[in-house]
């Protein structure tokens, strides 16, 4: 499924720093693909967009002391 993001999109977080230490996301369909942004080329884990919001909501309760 990886090759169907070749074409995509990429975005980092704001919160990057530069440092070349993220992934980029990437949105198509209902899946979620995940790469190193060191690694453009390289795999890409790819999520169920329900699997992804689930994930995401778990970390920013655990950010918010919560978890």
């Amino acid at each position: 499924m990886g090759q169907l993001f070749t074409a995509r999109t990429w975005r980092k977080s704001n919160r990057s720093n530069g440092a070349g230490n993220c992934v980029e996301v990437t949105t198509i369909r209902e899946t979620i693909g995940v790469r190193d942004s060191k690694n453009p080329d390289g795999p890409v884990l790819c999520f169920p967009l329900a699997e992804w919001s689930a994930f995401l909501d778990r970390v920013g309760e655990n950010s918010r002391g919560r978890g």
